[in-house]
């Protein structure tokens, strides 16, 4: 009988290599391990605005929802019912009341569309259509749906509703009918109102009820690229063909907003409709919509579509019915309880639709926007080189960088002039210096020349041209006009924008021209600059 002999490893030695720990260093060292990967965790969750509970309170502004289009059911949801501002989201309601005016016949996808003075008078991003001009309601859906453009969006509603105003009750009408409870619409473009407000839940709920109700006409949101008088415009969600499965549908972003995005994703007979809101920036945004989709796109269920999406029904008749209808209820704020990522549950939609009818023109409501300080001072320095990529905001893709940067300074005798004072008006305006050349598009009657802040509407994606860094929103905006009018043809037609960017602790705005259709053209523009004495160089992002 073989008898089992028992082997005992002996204890490490001191001094040889092996280090003896006692058990509650062992559990020490334990502890510090989890603790050091808790931290690594959070720092990259920050960094992308991931929706942890300590990411969440770092950047305020975050929300976000996934939902299961085919149940209802939620798949996560993190601060989905605290108000946030829609920023171009708005412009899925714009063209969701659109549909309903050519389902009801009211409309037809070659219908022409007139553009006013109010509608042609938007800021940035626009089309820059002239007043008494028109433009086909196909290419109108396109024109939201790829440019974002705030100026066929008022013209949508112009037309439909008499005023944007009237436009705008529809909008929220049509809100609460599709069950968006805590949503208030003032505008059809987005810019900025502080009484514009909605939830990630409400824009996830828009989100699925456009596609259900209107399959005929959700493909639109899928184009990537759109050509209108010779140019091409291209679709702001960098996610369409990067992402397989999403298939739309919204950017949005404006300063009090961050960076906004509602994604439609149908992949392996799975579909869920998925909201990021409050991005710091547009590439964290679509990270952090990335790591839901990969997340919870495989938690949706492949079993046959049971869910009950409430959709508001158009009444076929007169285009309008003044006084039909009565103001639609303006939800208060609702209070945030949320303290951290909630669990699963189900979209809440009303038990019937009912129908939306048109409301009667009203004259549209202003926004006073901050008088502008009157003179640049010796601390309003620009900033070249590094800062014009570097930061909290970064471009997606850098290329054709100047090999050498020169230090722009401030000509002494000729400052740069400073923004107007633009008291009731939705648009940031820089008083003309001096007579220049430039596009219909880009010259007002007044003889001002308007200029897209960063909180304007997101800019087009595509090729850029930077000239620099300045401390000051104001000083950014006084030197693109300035350097736009010293450009000329080379900057027809091109969207000046300022961007706002962190480093080393403080705020700097880039000033930037943005819409360029390719890298020549952007590189055409960058000559010219430099022929007037402006550095400058082109990326895409």
């Amino acid at each position: 009988m073989r008898r089992r002999v028992r082997h005992e490893s002996k204890p490490p030695i001191p001094g040889q290599g092996t280090i003896v720990l006692s058990k509650s260093a062992k559990r020490t060292g334990r502890f510090l391990k989890s603790l050091v990967r808790c931290a690594a965790v959070a720092a990259v969750a920050v960094g992308l605005g991931i929706a942890t509970p300590h990411s969440a309170s770092a950047n305020s502004k975050y929300s976000g929802i996934v939902v299961d289009t085919k149940t209802g059911k939620t798949l996560y949801s993190y601060k989905a019912d605290t108000p946030r501002y829609p920023a171009s989201l708005t412009k899925i309601m714009t063209l969701y009341v659109l549909f309903e005016e050519l389902e009801a016949g009211r409309f037809g996808l070659n219908s022409q569309l007139k553009i006013t003075k109010t509608s042609a008078a938007k800021p940035p991003s626009k089309l820059g259509l002239k007043p008494g001009s028109s433009i086909r309601v196909k290419d109108a859906i396109l024109a939201l749906v790829t440019k974002s453009a705030n100026d066929i969006a008022a013209a949508i509603a112009e037309n439909v509703s008499g005023s944007e105003a009237a436009f705008a009750r529809r909008m929220t009408a049509t809100a609460r009918r599709i069950g968006m409870k805590d949503t208030t619409f003032r505008n059809a473009s987005g810019l900025p109102d502080s009484r514009q407000k909605t939830t990630a839940r409400d824009m996830a709920i828009l989100g699925r009820a456009i596609q259900e109700r209107f399959p005929k006409y959700y493909g639109y949101f899928d184009t990537r690229v759109f050509t209108y008088n010779g140019r091409r415009y291209g679709n702001h969600n960098r996610l369409l063909g990067a992402v397989r499965g999403v298939d739309g549908i919204k950017t949005g972003y404006i300063r009090a907003s961050g960076f906004n995005l509602v994604t439609s994703v149908k992949r392996d007979n799975r579909e869920i409709v998925a909201v990021v809101m409050g991005g710091r920036t547009g590439a964290s945004r679509n990270a952090q919509m990335k790591k839901l989709i990969g997340q919870y796109l495989p938690k949706a269920s492949t079993g046959p579509d049971r869910s009950d999406v409430l959709v508001a029904s158009a009444q076929r008749g007169p285009a309008f019915h003044a006084a039909s209808l009565e103001d639609a209820p303006i939800p208060g704020l609702k209070p945030d309880l949320d303290g951290g990522p909630l669990v699963t549950g189900t979209v809440p939609v009303p038990a019937k639709a009912t129908a939306v009818a048109a409301y009667a023109p009203e004259r549209r409501t202003a926004i006073a926007l901050p008088e502008a300080k009157a003179e640049v001072s010796a601390r309003d320095r620009i900033i070249n080189s590094p800062l014009f990529g570097h930061g909290n905001v970064k471009p997606a893709r850098k290329v054709a960088q100047v090999k050498k940067v020169k230090t722009f300074a401030i000509v002494p005798g000729r400052p740069f002039p400073s923004p107007a004072k633009t008291a009731e008006s939705e648009q940031v305006e820089v008083a003309s210096a001096e007579p220049v050349a430039m596009g219909d598009a880009d010259i007002d009657e007044d003889g001002t020349v308007t200029v897209a802040s960063n909180n304007s509407a997101d800019p087009e994606p595509g090729w850029q041209v930077q000239i620099a860094a300045a401390e000051t929103e104001d000083l950014a905006i006084s030197m693109l006009k300035r350097a736009k009018g010293k450009a000329g043809r080379a900057l027809r037609g091109i969207d000046p924008y300022t961007e706002p960017v962190e480093s080393a602790g403080s705020t700097l705005y880039r000033a930037r021209f943005v819409g360029f259709t390719s890298k020549s053209e952007a590189w055409g523009a960058c000559k010219a600059l430099k022929r007037a004495k402006y550095d400058c160089y082109a990326i895409y992002e």
